[in-house]
C-alpha cells in the first residue's frame, strides 16, 4: 500500500518571552511530518534550532529529499543512513514509530520494551530576568518538585539565590545555555552548593569545554549543547556526569534511546529535555524520560494553544497524553 509524506510548518505563539541566555523566543517554530499509509497516520515533529545552523526551510528542504525513500515504504533504519541527526530526521523518525504502532496494532512502549507511561516529576523553567522577577516566577511555581533556572553570565549568583530563597525545597537545575567560561564556572562552585543545586547544565560553549576533563566539580555537570548521539560518548563521559538526551540533537526517539542506553552504559546520568515545542516533540520523548533521573519537558506549557490531546502539565507534574494521540494503536 503507497505511503503519502506531508510535511508542514506550524508556528504556535507563546504566552509570554521565553528568555535564556542565547536570546528570546515569542513563538515555537515547527516541521509538522504526517506520514499515511491506508487509514492510518503516523505523526512527528521537529524542531529546527539556529545554534546548530537549522531552519524550518532546511528541514523541509531535507525532508523533501527524502520523501521518494519514504514513500516507498523505507523503515527507520534506512532514514538513520540517508538523513544526519537533527530536527528534519526527528520529525520523520517519530512519524514512522508512530505509524509502526498503528500498523502493528501495539504502542512504542510495547516496542521498545519500556513500562507504559505514568506521570512524571518535570522541570519548570524559571527563564531569565531580574531577580526579583524570578523569584516572583518561581514562587508561583511553589509545590513544583524541580525548578529549571535560565542565567547568563550576569550575576547569576543573585538569580540563582533569589530562586531558592522563593523555592526552598525544589531540586535546582542551573543552566547557562553555554554563556559561562571556566574562571565563572570556577568561581560559582560555593554559590551552587549554598543554592543545593542538583544539576549544572552545559555552562561554557561546546567545543570550549575540553578542560572539564579532570575538572573536579562540586555538583555534577550535564552535557547538552556537547552531546546529540552514542558516538559522541566516549569524548563527554571524560568531561561530564550526565548527557540532556534530546530528539531534536539526536535525530529522533530511535538514536535517543540508543544515546541513553549507552551514557546509562558508561555511568553517566540522564536527563530527558525538550526544545520549546507542542505535545507533539514531548509524547515520544516521555520514552526516554521513563529511563531518566531529570525530566525537562514543560515546552508546551508556554504555548498559549497546545494540540488537542497532549500532554497536561499540573504543579510540576507531566502526564501522558490522551489515548491515541500519539505511538499508540487506538484510533
Amino acid at each position: 500500500m503507497p505511503r503519502i509524506l506531508h510535511a508542514q510548518h506550524d508556528r504556535f505563539p507563546l504566552i509570554r518571552p521565553f528568555r535564556i541566555a542565547r536570546g528570546t523566543k515569542t513563538a515555537a517554530d515547527v516541521v509538522t511530518v504526517t506520514i499515511g499509509e491506508g487509514d492510518l497516520v503516523g505523526r512527528g515533529e521537529g524542531v529546527p534550532y539556529p545554534r546548530y545552523g537549522e531552519t524550518i526551510e532546511g528541514a523541509l528542504a531535507a525532508i523533501e529529499e527524502v520523501r521518494p525513500l519514504i514513500e516507498s515504504g523505507a523503515g527507520r533504519p534506512a532514514l538513520i543512513e540517508a538523513l544526519p541527526p537533527g530536527a528534519a530526521r526527528n520529525a520523520l523518525d517519530c512519524a514512522l514509530w508512530d505509524l509502526e504502532a498503528r500498523l502493528d496494532g501495539c504502542d512504542v512502549a510495547w516496542m521498545t520494551g519500556g513500562a507504559p507511561l505514568r506521570t512524571l516529576a518535570s522541570a519548570m523553567t524559571v527563564v531569565i530576568d531580574t531577580p526579583d522577577a524570578m523569584a516572583r516566577d518561581a514562587a508561583a511555581l511553589i509545590g513544583a518538585p524541580v525548578l529549571k533556572i535560565k542565567v547568563d553570565a550576569e550575576d547569576p549568583a543573585a538569580r540563582i539565590r533569589a530562586v531558592r530563597s522563593a523555592a526552598p525545597r525544589a531540586d535546582l537545575i542551573v543552566d547557562p545555555n553555554e554563556s559561562w567560561d571556566r574562571a565563572l564556572v570556577e568561581a560559582m562552585q560555593a554559590v551552587l552548593v549554598e543554592a543545593r543545586v542538583s544539576l549544572l547544565e552545559q555552562p561554557v560553549p561546546a567545543g570550549e569545554d575540553s578542560w572539564l576533563e579532570g575538572f573536579s566539580s562540586a555538583i555534577p555537570i550535564c552535557a547538552d549543547e556537547s552531546v546529540h548521539v552514542a558516538a559522541d560518548l566516549p569524548v563527554v563521559a571524560r568531561r561530564y556526569q550526565a548527557v540532556n538526551v534530546k530528539l531534536d540533537k539526536t535525530g529522533g526517539l530511535t538514536e535517543a534511546l540508543e544515546l541513553a542506553q549507552q551514557a546509562r552504559a558508561c555511568g553517566l546520568g540522564l536527563m530527558t529535555g525538550c526544545m520549546v515545542s507542542s505535545s507533539l516533540s514531548i509524547a515520544p520523548a516521555l520514552h526516554v524520560a521513563m529511563l531518566s533521573d531529570f525530566v525537562d519537558l514543560d515546552g508546551p506549557i508556554w504555548l498559549r494553544d497546545d494540540r488537542p490531546g497532549g500532554v497536561k502539565t499540573e504543579g510540576g507534574f507531566i502526564h501522558p497524553p490522551a489515548a491515541s494521540f500519539w505511538g499508540t494503536a487506538q484510533t
